[in-house]
């Protein structure tokens, strides 16, 4: 059985830290909390964590202060910041400090989840070139996608869609996270490309198949998976 995944939350506002607390490990995650960026760079010194969620306004030590002394010391955690700040410039304030995502309030739980899940995932193993689920193979080296034997003709984006897809296999994505990671827009914007897209990798990832990959989770996002139960 696969270790439960640790998280540091990093958090002033207690009744907010305390929902999130026990709607994680009630996830199954392990979870521990700091109550200002002082504490949470004690703790994220301490203990090796899988993945760190830190809210950015906090007393004592903001947390792109918290980061960048984590950065600067040789810690490596992934790290998520939540934030009520979202303009393009807090964001990239964000990822200059070393964080790794940016969540702006409010927000979805299930958005949460979806991106402290994929975090871990990215920490847990060097990333393969050979992406499997079912009967369907992609080759990141040879930049070859199949199907029950049969090749997909992709074009580079789909190719990179479903590339990402296959490394959240099981796990919910939402379509900020594919705009984020396959598009690389670091904003919300107003956009359907992903759903154009989605469309259309669906269109050649499942037609013809008594078993459908690519699922929509209506409200969520998406998920690659071989059963929709």
């Amino acid at each position: 059985m696969d270790a439960p995944v640790s998280l540091l939350l990093v958090e002033d506002d207690l009744k907010a830290a305390t929902l999130l607390v026990e709607r994680f490990r009630s996830q199954g995650l392990e979870v521990a909390h700091a109550a200002n960026g002082e504490l949470g760079l004690a703790a994220a010194q301490a203990t090796p964590f899988d993945v760190l969620v830190v809210d950015r306004m906090m007393p004592k030590l903001n947390g792109v202060d918290m980061v960048t002394q984590l950065r600067a010391g040789g810690i490596q955690t992934p790290v998520l910041f939540l934030s009520g700040l979202g303009e393009v410039e807090d964001r990239v304030e964000g990822f200059t400090a070393g964080g790794d995502d940016y969540l702006v309030k409010p927000y979805a739980f299930a958005e949460l989840q979806a991106r402290v899940m994929a975090l871990a995932k990215r920490q847990a193993s060097p990333p393969e070139t050979i992406l499997q689920l079912g009967d369907l193979t992609l080759d990141v080296v040879a930049r070859r996608a199949t199907r029950g034997g049969a090749e997909l003709a992709l074009n580079p984006r789909e190719f990179t869609l479903l590339e990402y897809l296959l490394r959240q296999k099981n796990q919910t994505v939402t379509r900020t996270m594919l705009l984020e990671n396959v598009w690389n827009y670091r904003a919300d914007m107003q956009t359907n490309v992903v759903d154009v897209h989605i469309s259309r990798l669906r269109a050649k990832l499942d037609k013809g198949f008594d078993t459908p990959l690519l699922h929509t989770l209506r409200g969520q996002g998406f998920v690659l998976k071989e059963a929709t139960t």
